[in-house]
């Protein structure tokens, strides 16, 4: 019998073109580890792409901006599936020849005008199919379940339940929807799943740029080695990636050493601003001004801040962030939640888009009905939740 890494490799030796695809809230975990399986397939010789959609409004703004740009083949990174079907129009040219094909585009109509040197069509001569899917192979990393890719899914549900799909995690709280489910809960990231995948090839394939990768999702996952789910595992196989040549000197200048001051300064304002109920399960702040100005013009999402909240309030199940727009009419609102709590479902109200780890909405109210009306329903909501 097969072991799992067996399966693996022989569904990647039988695949043509491999599709990799990651969780929607583009945490850094989730972007290097399918970075580092890009470069991996890539240098075995597979035709791969890499897909993830973005819950933001100014989708390329954001992925310009992103911490994750010094990532090795980041520029791949496609925001939708294209091409993902053909359609084929069929015609029957055993009762004549062909002397010319134009087209035109008549309105909303795609006409195509074929000439025949001899004989004639007929309507009868005419067919159409579609191709198969561009892609025979899904890997999904760091996605607890297939909502949670977002319009990548969404738009495209027919292939994904067509197409054999490799899910790679490390969340107790995976689906385990593929067909292959290599999920490893003993360690703190998917980066450390991934490597132990890889290394069951020939280890001298993983090069500086696949270990840099790797690496640089642990080091986000575990906030530089200070969260409360590290292992002495999670130092063993950082160690041998520093080995093969990751360049972590170049990761925690790039995560921690490279931010705006303006951006630093509406960091510090989120905090001093930080607001709890009583059993510290709901946590939120509201930022406004010039500091929420900053924010927006450096276009990141505060998620790197949340998760530190998190790690410093080990009681919090929903973290709040309302940034308010310009005019002071509308409210960006970020939500995070952990384990038993989905942040998507908490601003479905006000038609929240994102997953059960981070969702955003557009709120058209400002910052007293923010206080007096949101901040009440949410803590309502989290009741039911907890009793």
């Amino acid at each position: 019998m097969l072991t799992l890494e067996q399966q693996i490799f022989k569904q990647i030796e039988k695949s043509e073109n491999i599709l990799i695809v990651f969780n929607a809230d583009w945490n850094g975990d989730a972007v290097a580890s399918a970075l580092a399986l890009l470069l991996f397939l890539k240098k075995i010789g597979k035709q791969v792409e890499i897909a993830a959609d973005i819950n933001q409004a100014d989708q390329s703004k954001q992925k310009d901006s992103s911490l994750w740009r010094f990532l090795p083949s980041y520029n791949n990174i496609q925001t939708a599936l294209k091409n993902l079907r053909k359609f084929i129009v069929s015609l029957d040219i055993s009762q004549a020849t062909i002397n010319q094909i134009k087209y035109t585009v008549d309105g909303q109509k795609l006409n195509f005008i074929i000439s025949p040197e001899k004989g004639w069509f007929s309507p009868e001569d005419i067919s159409s199919s579609s191709s198969g899917f561009k892609y025979d192979l899904i890997f999904t990393i760091d996605t607890p379940d297939l909502e949670s890719l977002a319009a990548i899914y969404d738009n495209n549900v027919e292939f994904f339940y067509k197409t054999t799909i490799i899910n790679l995690d490390h969340q107790a709280g995976n689906e385990e929807y593929g067909q292959i489910n290599y999920i490893d809960l003993n360690v703190a990231s998917t980066a450390e799943t991934l490597f132990q995948l890889l290394k069951q090839r020939e280890e001298e394939i993983l090069d500086e740029d696949i270990a840099t990768c790797l690496l640089t999702g642990i080091i986000s996952k575990t906030k530089n080695y200070k969260s409360a789910n590290l292992t002495p595992r999670t130092l063993l196989t950082s160690s041998k990636l520093i080995g093969l040549g990751a360049r972590r000197e170049e990761i925690i200048n790039q995560l921690y050493r490279s931010r705006p001051l303006s951006v630093l300064k509406s960091w510090g304002k989120i905090l001093n601003q930080l607001q709890t109920d009583n059993d510290k399960r709901l946590i939120w702040s509201l930022l406004e001004g010039k500091d929420a100005e900053a924010l927006n013009e450096e276009a990141l999402d505060p998620e790197e801040l949340v998760e530190e909240i998190i790690t410093s309030i080990p009681e919090a199940k929903l973290i709040l962030i309302a940034v308010s727009a310009t005019d002071q009419k509308s409210l960006k609102v970020y939500a995070y939640a952990v384990k038993g709590v989905s942040a998507v479902e908490m601003l479905k109200t006000w038609q929240g888009n994102g997953n059960a780890r981070s969702a955003q909405a557009l709120l058209n109210l400002n910052s007293e009905e923010w206080q007096n009306t949101v901040i009440p329903i949410i803590k309502e909501k989290l009741d039911k939740n907890f009793g």
